[in-house]
């Protein structure tokens, strides 16, 4: 496994690209003993993710290009930095852009702190109605919006079909044009 995870990164963090003190960080959950749940990653990388130390946004500004590796551990561990960092406009912006597969998609979310079970009711995600949106739901736009990279608005009134929940209750995961696009859940309705 340290040979293929060597030759995939070049031998140098998948995040940042340091050369200083690389290890193989195992990307949870589960226990996997294979290269594809493994990702390199520099001390620096390793401690903000493990949480020993603060972020430091600067740093983290890597993801603008780390985000877009073709290997789905490098991608998992980026989209997840840039949740911890969605207080800075940029990190929010890329979010915004990034499009995951499904699969990768769930895995990055697995990850994510979850709510205490207590809490879950008053986290739930609510359309513009105060009624609780479930993934799979479809939803109707109540208003034209501009889609922050895609180049279109997505008029009034279109249909969007089998959102997916975020982690975010004021968000959904919805696909329009082709493109699948965050949404806030006060701008759209459950449709019937």
């Amino acid at each position: 496994m340290e040979t293929v995870i060597a030759e995939r990164s070049g031998a140098v963090c998948e995040l940042c690209g340091s050369k200083d003190s690389t290890s193989i960080f195992g990307v949870p959950p589960g226990l996997h003993s294979d290269a594809d749940h493994h990702v390199l990653l520099c001390q620096s990388c390793r401690t903000q993710i493990e949480g020993t130390t603060q972020p430091d946004t600067n740093h983290w500004r890597c993801l603008v290009e780390s985000i877009w590796s073709p290997v789905p551990a490098v991608q998992v561990v980026a989209w997840r930095m840039l949740n911890r960092l969605n207080s800075e406009v940029w990190a929010r912006d890329l979010l915004d852009t990034v499009y995951l597969d499904e699969e990768v998609l769930r895995w990055a979310q697995s990850g994510l702190d979850a709510p205490a079970e207590e809490d879950d009711a008053s986290v739930s995600t609510v359309d513009a109605n105060g009624t609780i949106l479930n993934t799979g739901d479809n939803v109707t736009l109540i208003k034209d919006l501009v889609v922050k990279g895609g180049g279109f608005t997505a008029k009034r009134g279109t249909l969007v079909k089998n959102i997916v929940l975020t982690p975010n209750p004021k968000h959904v995961e919805g696909k329009v044009n082709g493109s699948v696009i965050v949404l806030v859940a006060e701008y759209v309705k459950k449709a019937n």
